[in-house]
């Protein structure tokens, strides 16, 4: 009976979608997005889980593999280039054919790579089997943006972020702690069994379960989808399928090849090159921290593995605690905005951004959590420079973490908000000049440590950090214009397709007849024959 009720309900959005007016932004229930956030979130972990849960066997796997610790570092370099290059191509087609059909090829892909890794001997299976686990997973988060922007609206996109991304942000953390703990009780071969399980597991409740969301496939959630797009769940219970509305209808875009290069495309806007910038600066200060805890806590205070491991802990806490409070904090700058500015927020349809200052709603907030996560960079390498006790450097990572996540979710919001049309794509954008500055940042850290020390080498990541002050201002200020200027040429260049193509179908070019050898017109048999061949009815 409920779920008779629950199916009529829906056609009845659907016929109520048929007047734009009157068409919701999504029919998705609020019990169904928290669904689809749970299997989203857990999805999107298994990228940072894979390279930081790797980090604790390189020892081991150098001495059985029978090779240096230096070859076993070059298959996490292949493993981050290609994490920064796949997105590119996976977001693309994301936003195009949808987000089951590349969930499901990005976790076999996985899947397959965890049961060659766990069960491999050699160093050239392992990087090959590594570039292929990340080719798998690396695309997770881009797609997890896309899922958020199909699903929520603006005023309380905030909260979905910070819900999706608890696990891609939780995961660097309690990857060393499991990695470790799997190494040192039942080999590493293990790490990867686990991670076999694990992606399986996520692999039969994506198939099952998560429904298809993306906007140019099943428009507001009211169009059925067809093939590999429909879950397991509506194929069996015998789903019947739903003429799509004019609404909806009018979301879905025709297919057209995805391209890689156009992540680039969008990481040259104007109004989305300083957020996408900003994100990448902090990751790398994020990757850099990580990259050093382990072996700085070693040296400095003595630690063994097992235990410089567990200092990932903090980390952690202050990233999960942050994604919970960063996702109120964002829904409740827009409404304060909002507020200030008369703004009506349109709970069904979703809001016009046209005239709405995005830019100040999403950036109102950060400034504070610029000075804190600033100042506690810096003062986090001059605790470790004085060798402070513990507790100083442990409480900073906390506070690192917390401040960082902040930033990342309002980066990714802001992101999706200027992108709404392709937010897997601008995430894979934003992925992308993440892993280029990640990958610079990483080869000079431990040469600045030894040149200038830890304390001075984290006080230059801080004023790096500095330098997105007014790249933020810049946002906040020029921004909207910058966004109305790309709006005005998009819109342009939209209308100039669509009129060429009318006047193509309503005017078909005059056809004059041809002369043939001798100088007379061509007979009407011919002269159709031309007509057809260069498409012509």
């Amino acid at each position: 009976m409920d779920q008779s009720k629950e199916e009529t309900r829906a056609v009845e959005q659907s016929l109520e979608s048929s007047n734009p007016e009157a068409a919701p932004y999504t029919v998705f229930s609020k019990a169904q997005k928290r669904w689809i956030v749970l299997i989203v979130a857990f999805a999107g972990m298994f990228s940072p889980l894979s390279s930081f849960v790797y980090y604790p066997a390189i020892n081991a796997l150098a001495s059985d593999l029978h090779t240096s610790v230096e070859a076993i570092n070059l298959s996490i370099t292949s493993y981050m280039v290609v994490s920064g290059i796949l997105p590119s191509i996976l977001g693309d087609a994301a936003d195009q054919i949808g987000r089951r059909p590349v969930y499901l090829f990005a976790f076999t892909v996985y899947f397959a790579a965890n049961v060659g890794l766990a069960l491999q001997d050699s160093f050239p299976a392992l990087l090959v089997l590594r570039m292929m686990q990340s080719m798998g997973g690396s695309g997770t988060i881009a797609i997890a943006y896309g899922v958020i922007a199909d699903i929520s609206l603006p005023s309380e996109r905030g909260s979905y972020v910070g819900a999706v991304m608890c696990g891609p942000n939780v995961a660097p953390s309690l990857g060393p702690v499991l990695g470790g703990a799997l190494a040192n009780s039942v080999g590493w071969r293990w790490i990867f069994w686990f991670l076999c399980i694990l992606s399986g597991l996520c692999l039969v409740i994506i198939c099952m379960f998560l429904p298809e969301t993306a906007r140019q496939v099943v428009g507001n959630g009211a169009v059925s989808a067809k093939g590999i797009n429909q879950n397991l769940l509506n194929k069996c219970r015998g789903k019947p399928f739903q003429k799509p509305s004019v609404e909806s209808a009018s979301q879905i875009s025709r297919f057209r090849i995805f391209n890689p290069i156009r992540c680039l495309s969008v990481i040259f806007y104007k109004d989305t090159a300083s957020v996408l910038l900003v994100n990448a600066i902090f990751y790398m200060i994020y990757c850099c921290i990580q990259a050093s805890l382990s072996s700085s806590f070693i040296s400095i205070y003595h630690y063994q593995e097992l235990e410089a491991g567990l200092i990932y802990l903090p980390f952690g806490f202050g990233c999960a605690l942050a994604s919970y409070v960063s996702g109120k904090l964002i829904n409740r700058d827009y409404h304060v905005v909002a507020k200030q500015h008369s703004f009506t927020i349109d709970r069904v349809k979703g809001d016009d951004m046209t005239h709405f200052p995005l830019e100040k709603a999403r950036l109102r907030s950060v400034w504070l959590v610029l000075a804190i996560v600033l100042v506690s960079v810096a003062g986090y390498g001059w605790t470790l420079e004085t060798k402070t006790h513990v507790a100083a450097p442990l409480s900073l990572q906390f506070l690192i973490g917390a401040t960082t996540t902040v930033i990342f979710n309002l980066c990714g919001t802001l992101a999706v908000d200027l992108n709404p049309d392709r937010p897997s794509t601008v995430s894979a954008g934003s992925n992308l000049m993440r892993c280029s500055l990640s990958a610079v940042g990483l080869a000079v850290l431990q040469i600045t440590i030894d040149g200038v020390g830890i304390g001075w080498c984290y006080t230059i990541f801080a004023a790096l950090g500095g330098i997105t002050v007014p790249l933020l201002m810049m946002e906040r200020n020029w921004g909207p214009v910058w966004r109305a200027q790309r709006d005005s040429k998009l819109r342009g260049r939209n209308a100039e397709r669509r009129e060429s193509k009318k006047s193509y179908i309503e005017r078909p070019p005059e056809v004059t007849a041809p002369v043939n050898a001798s100088g007379g017109t061509l007979d009407g048999h011919v002269q159709e024959g031309i007509r057809l061949s260069k498409g012509i009815k």
